[in-house]
């Protein structure tokens, strides 16, 4: 029997539901479109509160809302396998977030007198972003503090709560060594109490702002949208210069779902993975890969750790997770990044958890003995360290065309990426390490990080947006160059890495392309 989604004609399938699938189509569906979300992972239960465990068990790691196989990436041509941030269920990877929604400065997105941009600049510049981002910052609740580096007019931001003991403490030795914190831009409402989802599933629908909350359950409550689980996209179908519809493997039963309008919302690692496998005559390499750029660029963040601590005899029960700086994003030229608390204390579990998925993440790999002799350095850094603060830089990556996600038919549900570090990336690591150390003279703190870690959770670039169809996958409204019906709206459109957390932009261009696709006729 055909499922009844198939029976109908939707005006937009929206394939995914985390940070920009929740977005677009939340924002379409209060506009009137019939949207239907297609959802890979399963829908849970709203009563879940779990982070993102390392069960290995394909099944109890979906039933989580977690991507089900471990991730195959060949690193500097050396290959591991590693359970990677990854989501699978409604609100996708954006249920675990931490809720840090952060502005990226002008010179992320556009060259300007102090800084050239790598890529020339993306297609969409700053001041046509920020109407974009405001109203992001509206529909996520975000509260924080202005950036006082920042020369941009300040985001409409709701107001934080006060820093506790530690906060206030941390706060003092930043500023005593010249640093200039704020609190950071956080996705929580304010009133509701909770602090203990940051990093993990929230139960509570009027807490956390992901994709779920502040997405596909708003639109769910329109009446103009509808969600299916446990649905794998297997393949697009159609040809130049349209997608005709979607085949879905559901409960063992194949069918095709059909639209005027599609939207990829998979992420950067599983949209380029989806057009991939729509191979066909059509097709030969896939749609929207005349140029062979389809799953290229790919980028993540670098992730730069240090433990501080405050100053004076404070401790909280709780890590803190409310504290950016910027006085070191970007120095002489070289583009870094922000330093933000992780909401992570240096306990012996957590040290001893980091440490592990860095060693899973190197040449040697993960075993039974590395993970043994991980316990030892745990072990001493929680003496060194007590009550310590865990931060991160995070620095950002440039695109390069040799790293790329791929397709493989013989495992098509594995996450397989190919990734080499570049000098300059590991020369602007090191800058970035020292300045971070320099300008926080004065401060009781420690480079914990082992090597150049790169952050799996913040993948982007895979589907790169620009104006040329020989340089990029789609135009400057996230349309397919040569698909007038496919839009992207997650981060692979992203040309650079930005030296932020990508999910506000993420949301912001999110808003931008639904307005775009209601607003853009028919070829």
């Amino acid at each position: 029997m055909t499922h009844p989604f198939a029976q109908q004609k939707w005006d937009v399938i929206v394939i995914g539901t985390g940070m920009g699938g929740g977005t677009i189509g939340r924002a379409l569906a209060e506009a009137g479109k019939k949207v239907l979300f297609v959802e890979f992972g399963r829908a849970g239960k709203r009563s879940e509160a779990n982070g993102l465990s390392e069960t290995i068990l394909p099944n109890a790691r979906l039933a989580r809302g977690l991507w089900p196989q471990p991730m195959s990436v060949s690193l500097n041509g050396n290959t591991s396998e590693f359970f990677a941030p990854i989501g699978a269920g409604v609100g996708g990877s954006s249920v675990f977030y931490a809720a840090t929604l952060e502005r990226p400065e002008r010179h992320d997105l556009e060259t300007t007198e102090a800084m050239a941009h790598p890529t020339g600049g993306w297609a969409v510049g700053f001041d046509a972003m920020r109407p974009w981002y405001d109203e992001a910052y509206k529909r996520f609740q975000v509260y924080g503090a202005p950036d006082p580096l920042s020369k941009e007019p300040a985001a409409a931001l709701r107001t934080p709560p006060a820093f506790n003991d530690t906060e206030n403490a941390l706060v003092d030795g930043f500023q005593q060594a010249g640093a200039h914190p704020y609190h950071a831009h956080t996705a929580l409402v304010p009133g509701s109490n909770c602090r203990d989802c940051l990093g993990r599933k929230c139960a509570n629908p009027e807490c956390k702002m992901d994709g779920r909350s502040a997405g596909v359950e708003p639109a769910l409550k329109t009446g103009n949208a509808a969600l299916l689980t446990g649905a794998k996209v297997t393949r697009l179908l159609g040809s130049n210069p349209s997608i005709e519809g979607v085949e879905v493997l559901h409960s063992g039963q194949t069918f095709n779902l059909t639209a005027d309008q599609y939207v990829l919302a998979a992420g950067a690692l599983n949209s380029p993975r989806i057009l991939l496998a729509s191979k066909s005559e059509a097709w030969p390499d896939g749609p929207c890969n005349e140029n062979d750029l389809v799953g290229r660029n790919l980028m993540f963040h670098l992730n730069e750790l240090f433990a501080f601590w405050p100053k004076g005899k404070v401790e909280t029960p709780k890590p803190t997770k409310a504290i950016s700086v910027r006085d070191f994003y970007a120095r002489d030229g070289q583009r870094f990044g922000t330093l933000q608390a992780m909401g992570i204390k240096a306990s012996y579990g957590e040290i001893h958890h980091y440490l592990c998925l860095m060693m899973a993440r190197s040449r040697s790999g993960s075993s039974r003995l590395t993970r043994e002799l991980a316990r030892i350095p745990a072990a001493l850094a929680e003496k060194l360290c007590g009550h310590a603060q865990i931060f991160v830089g995070l620095m950002e990556d440039l695109p390069y065309p040799e790293n790329r996600v791929l397709f493989d038919q013989a495992a098509p549900d594995q996450i397989k990426v190919e990734y080499q570090f570049h000098d300059e990336l590991l020369k602007r690591r090191k800058a970035f390490r020292r300045a971070i150390l320099k300008g926080t003279k004065g401060m009781r703190r420690a480079p914990i990080s082992l090597g150049a870690d790169l952050n799996y959770g913040h993948p982007s670039g895979t589907l790169c947006y620009g104006t040329d169809p020989k340089n990029s996958v789609l135009n400057r409204d996230c349309r397919a160059h040569n698909i007038k019906n496919l839009w992207v709206a997650d981060a692979s459109f992203m040309p650079t890495s930005m030296g932020v957390n990508p999910s506000l932009t993420i949301a912001a261009n999110a808003l931008r392309v639904a307005d775009r696709l209601m607003n853009t006729k028919e070829d």
